[in-house]
């Protein structure tokens, strides 16, 4: 059950990543919700996303504690 709430989380990350207020918004309560080993993963995925997508950079400072 854990697990699918990482990968919906990751679904929706990925919907809202065209806009950066959204997506601190989902990440900020995904961070709240997700166990801590989902959580380091979840800061993987999101480096990868960054990648692709420069201007959601600005949201990293909720992955870094």
């Amino acid at each position: 059950m854990a697990r699918a709430m990482f990968d919906y989380t990751k679904a929706v990350l990925s919907k809202v990543s065209f806009d950066v207020n959204l997506f601190c918004k989902e990440l900020k309560k995904a961070l709240t919700r997700l166990l801590p080993y989902e959580v380091e993963e979840l800061k993987l995925w999101v480096d990868s996303l960054i990648k692709q997508n420069p201007q959601l950079n600005q949201c990293l400072i909720y992955l870094n504690p």
